[in-house]
């Protein structure tokens, strides 16, 4: 009986992980939102909005070459995925006075895929194999 039970309760772990269940692809999808105004890869620039290569990690405020609030400047965030997910659901209340013009995303599911093609990119806009 025990033998049967630690695979079983391995395998209710895994599956109840919401980070395996993230989906680059339509995470993809989803950046169409941020695309007005952030860029991702190899070729991205600042635009509007800090292109967003090795996002997760980062200090905000931190790209060069990107006229930043002072408030997202001196926010003392550094970027992992709750903070992303936070973030994304409503960037004024969570780094007030930051200069994002930007409504927020509600859908957890549309984060986390979102926050996983994220996640793909290292500072230099290459994807991490």
């Amino acid at each position: 009986m025990k033998t049967l039970f630690l695979p079983a309760a391995a395998l209710m772990l895994i599956a109840a992980d919401p980070a395996r269940a993230q989906d680059a692809a339509a995470g993809e999808k989803a950046f169409a939102k941020c695309r007005a105004c952030h860029e991702v890869g190899e070729t991205a620039e600042n635009a509007t909005g800090p292109k967003l290569n090795g996002l997760f990690g980062r200090k905000a405020g931190s790209i060069a070459g990107f006229d930043y609030s002072e408030a997202n400047r001196n926010s003392g965030v550094t970027w992992n995925e709750a903070i992303f997910a936070k973030y994304i659901r409503d960037p004024w209340a969570t780094i007030p006075g930051n200069k994002m013009a930007f409504f927020g995303i509600r859908n957890e599911k549309e984060i986390a895929n979102l926050a996983a093609f994220l996640k793909q990119f290292d500072a230099d806009g290459k994807k991490r194999r």
